[in-house]
């Protein structure tokens, strides 16, 4: 599977080893990190003697590489330092000798030790915020601080996350392998549930001065491709990789210039990046060739409609409709409902898709989005007071600034009426 790139620069939440100038540094690290970590972790069974050597041994890289070039085998160099990080904390404890003749490289090279990582790290005996904490940071090599940044939360947070984390590991034995046949659906859903939410958290930002956090959404992408790679045959893994690839490839046409939201509707499809649209279609024809269909798999052909529409006026309604309503029969959710009510108002009209959205008011009252395309719904039908009581509504119920943006603009408008 093609790897996603890194995208970050000086000014990205995720630059702070790196900036744009060093992207092919970026690359290895990204690359190498999780691969040598998995090593030291399987060799040691200590994910924190092993994320810490591994750290170390980045700084070390990052002082000499961009002077003395990227070696040629840069995952032996960086291991080789990593070793000897280890080695120095081990002198100092019992366990030197017993573990001293199993730090040597050829021993590390084993195919599995980036998916008994992943798995380990989200394992479901930990919390969410754990799982994902601890997956950036031990197989995408995140520093705590840029977790921290990502998150929109202190480094002291991040850092008691990981240390609990890596307690409870050791406190509740988990074992470092990729589970058993038996075991793999539902470890496997909890894998795709920690991507998916740290692909969201980045695509449109949940709290936070940032509207979106485009780094963090494809170093999900590059985690899911990367788990895609190291589990072949997966139809959920593919699927929710063809999500990601879709909606990145609409990333430029998402915001204005003054970093309002920009509505699938009104966006310059001529923006599109039709390579990744590609990519996230044949992704979906293979999941689709493995007659496993999923939740990822049918969002990923939702979003495939509107990519493969030319204009919004193209866009294939009945398909998205019967796709939700496949969706909603394997996930049967308030937002899968309210997002296929909205489908609806294309297909039947306002007035049908409003007494969709009525159905879910209840679970979904806390919701920004549901009050704002219930406004829109009730403004379409002629009830301005109703519509502009359902925009301030869900602006008091987001945070992210161009959502924010966008409601004011709409609230303005309606101001005089």
């Amino acid at each position: 599977m093609a790897r996603e790139q890194s995208g970050r620069s000086a000014t990205d939440p995720g630059a702070g080893r790196l900036n744009g100038s060093n992207a092919a540094l970026a690359e290895v690290f990204r690359e190498e990190a999780g691969r040598i970590t998995g090593a030291l972790v399987r060799l040691l069974g200590d994910f924190a003697l092993a994320e810490e050597a591994v750290q170390d041994a980045v700084v070390v890289a990052l002082e000499h590489w961009p002077g003395e070039g990227i070696p040629d085998r840069p995952g032996a160099w960086l291991f080789t330092v990593a070793r000897r990080r280890a080695l120095d904390v081990l002198r100092r404890e019992s366990r030197f000798r017993e573990k001293l003749t199993q730090l040597d490289w050829p021993a590390a090279q084993e195919p599995d030790d980036r998916l008994r990582l992943i798995f380990t790290c989200c394992h479901p005996t930990l919390s969410r915020e754990a799982q994902v904490a601890l997956t950036l940071r031990a197989v995408c090599g995140l520093t705590t601080a840029e977790i921290a940044r990502a998150f929109v939360t202190s480094e002291a947070t991040i850092a008691k996350r990981i240390v609990r984390a890596r307690r409870k590991i050791v406190d509740a034995a988990i074992p470092y392998r990729v589970p058993r046949p038996d075991e793999l659906d539902e470890r496997l859903g909890e894998v795709l549930a920690v991507l998916y939410l740290t692909f969201n958290e980045g695509y449109l930002a949940g709290s936070g001065e940032a509207a979106t956090r485009r780094d963090l959404a494809e170093d999900a992408a590059w985690l899911t491709a990367l788990l895609a790679a190291l589990l072949p045959g997966q139809a959920e893994v593919l699927g929710l990789l063809a999500l990601m690839r879709l909606h990145l490839a609409r990333a430029d046409s998402r915001f204005s210039l003054h970093a309002e939201l920009v509505l699938l509707a009104d966006q310059d499809r001529s923006r599109w990046n039709r390579r990744q649209i590609e990519e996230g279609l044949s992704l979906l024809s293979e999941a689709a060739g493995l007659n496993s269909p999923g939740v990822y798999q049918l969002q990923a052909a939702i979003v495939a409609c509107h990519a493969e529409s030319a204009s919004w006026e193209d866009t294939d309604w009945r398909q998205i409709v019967a796709l939700y309503d496949a969706l909603y029969e394997m996930s049967q959710t308030p937002v899968v409902w309210l997002n296929r009510a909205i489908a609806v108002r294309h297909l039947s009209g306002p007035a049908e898709a409003l007494r969709a959205l009525e159905q879910c008011a209840g679970e979904l009252n806390g919701y920004n989005l549901y009050h704002s395309a219930r406004a829109q719904l009730l403004g379409e039908l002629g009830d301005r007071a109703e519509e502009r009581r359902g925009l301030a509504r869900a602006l008091e119920l987001t945070t992210n600034p161009a959502e924010r943006s966008l409601l004011k603009r709409r609230l303005a408008d309606h101001a005089g009426e």
